[in-house]
């Protein structure tokens, strides 16, 4: 990628990827000169931001859903694949949570549960998703668990810095949560903020697997086409990998 003339691009990303950005736009920036402004939140929000009028130039989104959907509005380019995540679950030791008996303790009335917002938050939205599975090996679970589940962040731009846990780590300390169901790649930071916390792995029979979507928006300058390539290249996808998340296959020759 041939240097050029420097430009500005802007672009809108889900929290969750707010410690891999600035190291892809750093590798990306060193190749072209291309500098960018950035605008972290629940992506659910940000893609109602762009519906309301706003235009950045590249939309990456915890959630292929939501880049897709600007698509079908005519508002972006056709969404594309870019990553993978894990959902995983950040839990008190003395809740006594296990990925053997992780089911069994869900659905414990004396267990609170905490997740992102969902519609606002893919990661509430992927949480919800498994409380779906749930209910598939135990008809009748989803009730309890949307009911039970508090909704503490993700919920709005402003409530918490993007990607942060805050509220999650408080309400754990607190005991009012014993669990908080989000992206594996956030819950190092969260776990080391509470005593006596670790990661525990959801079971595969009632996990789901984040997809990651990007979209360059209708009329998106040649910096923001050129960086969604950037992020699909070798380059970009072994930064994802280094940052915890899972790389796409990516086609062979050309």
């Amino acid at each position: 990628m041939a240097s050029a003339k420097k430009a500005v691009m802007m672009i809108y990303a889900a929290g969750s990827l707010r410690h891999v950005l600035p190291s892809l736009l750093s590798a990306f920036t060193a190749m072209t000169g291309v500098i960018a402004e950035t605008r972290l939140g629940p992506a659910g929000l940000l893609r109602e931001r762009i519906e309301a009028g706003e235009r950045p130039d590249v939309f990456l989104s915890a959630s292929f859903a939501h880049p897709a959907r600007l698509a079908e509005q005519g508002i972006a380019r056709p969404a594309i694949v870019f990553a993978h995540n894990a959902m995983a679950a950040a839990v008190r030791r003395d809740a006594g949570i296990t990925g053997r008996n992780f089911v069994d303790r869900l659905l414990d009335p004396a267990i609170g549960i905490a997740t992102s917002t969902p519609l606002k938050d893919p990661s509430g939205d992927y949480a919800w998703a498994i409380f779906r599975r749930i209910d598939q090996i135990r008809p009748g679970s989803f009730a309890l668990l949307d009911a039970k589940a508090q909704k503490l962040v993700g919920g709005s731009e402003t409530s918490n810095t993007p990607g942060r846990y805050d509220p999650i780590a408080a309400a754990m300390a607190a005991g009012s949560a014993h669990v908080f169901l989000g992206y594996r790649t956030g819950l190092t930071g969260l776990v080391a903020e509470v005593q006596d916390a670790e990661i525990v792995a959801i079971p595969r029979e009632v996990n789901v697997v984040p997809e990651y979507g990007l979209a360059t928006l209708v009329g998106c300058c040649e910096a923001g086409l050129a960086f969604s390539l950037f992020i699909l290249s070798a380059t970009g996808q072994g930064i994802l990998r280094d940052h915890g998340f899972q790389p796409v296959t990516l086609p062979q020759g050309g």
